[in-house]
């Protein structure tokens, strides 16, 4: 099934990986741009982009990266309305539109991702820290089907789920989802080996080109137990029936495992434009929106069971959010700056994980009613850390 009918999007994050080939799918489908938002880094980037889609609202979260923009913007002879500071980015997500896309990375992205759903706008969500860090308030104000998942593994399995049957969704004919990984670059290393990655290493990812924080988040594994925290909440499941598996062809998105004993797959070649043109464009599919798995050709998919041991992270994750209220806020702020510790080499690698596990034993947990209560704890997440990295 295809849309006929034209659609707006919003993308924020548009400078960002997942934000350039959101405008890939934009290009495909001839979308129209409402609005775009970045963080301020790239500002020549986003003044090309505000001029290639003739954008009417553009936002960056640096102030200090607006007299760039204006200048950049100039320089292609465009003059959309700029905002700034991370008040800009809520009021870019709020515009009217069909689809916001929130592509920022880390908990930044929450304000956003709540103006959104507040909006009632379809969120089509990478922003997965936006949803696990702030659970309770996001469900509360989402609508059913109001968010679709951006990340390949939570559209895999709504797409599995699809094929729960003529009745739509059951939870009870679903036995477990099954969340696939790549292993990132240390799949088969043992915890002993580990010991001196380096950075460099780290970004290495054999299969995913990503940003710098997904990409180390991959290699620990952190990124695979926050997907787990999110499949609990995208589709209402005990964290008993979520398991991960260990694929690392990538071909092989996610599964879902019913009670008569059938397992659903998505299977596609490892590219993200698939999931987002179908969350853009939801329900609908987008043609050629990226290649599919060619079938004259032979292939090999092996799958293997995740080592808990080298890879505690997902482990940690599931206690987290078995927790709920303000733990998962207090995982995904410490890893954040246990990663940049990591990156400017001030932090081993085993030391990610094993951090955050600290700074999570030592939070009392609250409720995360409030965006208050949720900044809160992120807050004293980011400050522990800290005092441990430094």
């Amino acid at each position: 099934m295809q849309s006929t009918s034209p659609r707006s999007v919003v993308v924020l994050g548009s400078t960002g990986s997942i934000g350039t080939q959101a405008l890939d799918v934009v290009r495909r489908a001839r979308y129209t741009v409402a609005g775009l938002a970045a963080g301020g880094g790239r500002v020549d980037l986003l003044a090309e982009q505000a001029a290639e889609f003739g954008v009417p609202v553009v936002a960056v979260a640096e102030a200090a990266a607006v007299p760039a923009l204006k200048e950049a913007l100039a320089a292609r002879r465009v003059s959309p309305e700029v905002l700034a500071g991370p008040e800009g980015v809520a009021q870019v997500a709020a515009l009217p539109c069909d689809t916001v896309l929130n592509g920022i990375t880390g908990a930044l992205g929450l304000t956003s991702t709540l103006v959104a759903l507040e909006a009632g706008r379809t969120l089509a969500l990478a922003n997965k820290e936006s949803l696990i860090i702030g659970g309770p308030l996001v469900k509360r104000l989402a609508k059913p089907g109001q968010i679709v998942p951006v990340d390949s593994e939570h559209s895999a399995l709504q797409q599995c789920l699809w094929a729960a049957g003529p009745g739509g969704y059951d939870p009870d004919a679903v036995r477990r989802l099954v969340v696939t990984a790549s292993g990132g670059p240390f799949r088969g290393r043992t915890r002993a080996e580990l010991t001196d990655v380096t950075p460099e290493m780290a970004l290495a990812h054999p299969t995913w080109s990503m940003g710098p924080v997904i990409t180390v988040n991959s290699a620990t594994l952190v990124n695979k137990g926050l997907e787990v925290i999110e499949a609990h909440l995208l589709f209402d499941l005990g964290f008993d029936r979520i398991e991960v598996v260990v694929h690392p062809q990538s071909i092989i998105h996610s599964m879902v495992e019913y009670v008569d004993g059938s397992t659903i797959a998505q299977a596609s070649p490892p590219d993200m434009r698939l999931p987002i043109a179908l969350a853009l464009g939801h329900p609908y599919r987008l043609p050629g929106a990226a290649p599919a798995v060619d079938w004259t050709r032979a292939h090999t998919w092996t799958f293997e069971p995740l080592d808990d041991e080298a890879f505690p992270a997902v482990a940690l994750a599931r206690e987290v959010g078995t927790a709920g209220g303000t733990a998962p806020a207090v995982y995904n702020a410490a890893n954040e700056v246990c990663v940049e510790a990591f990156m400017r080499g001030a932090l081993p690698f085993l030391a990610i994980v094993d951090t955050v596990a600290r700074v999570v034993s030592e939070h009392v947990v609250t409720s995360a009613d409030t965006v208050d209560e949720v900044l809160a704890a992120d807050a004293w997440a980011r400050a522990r850390a800290r005092e441990l990295t430094t």
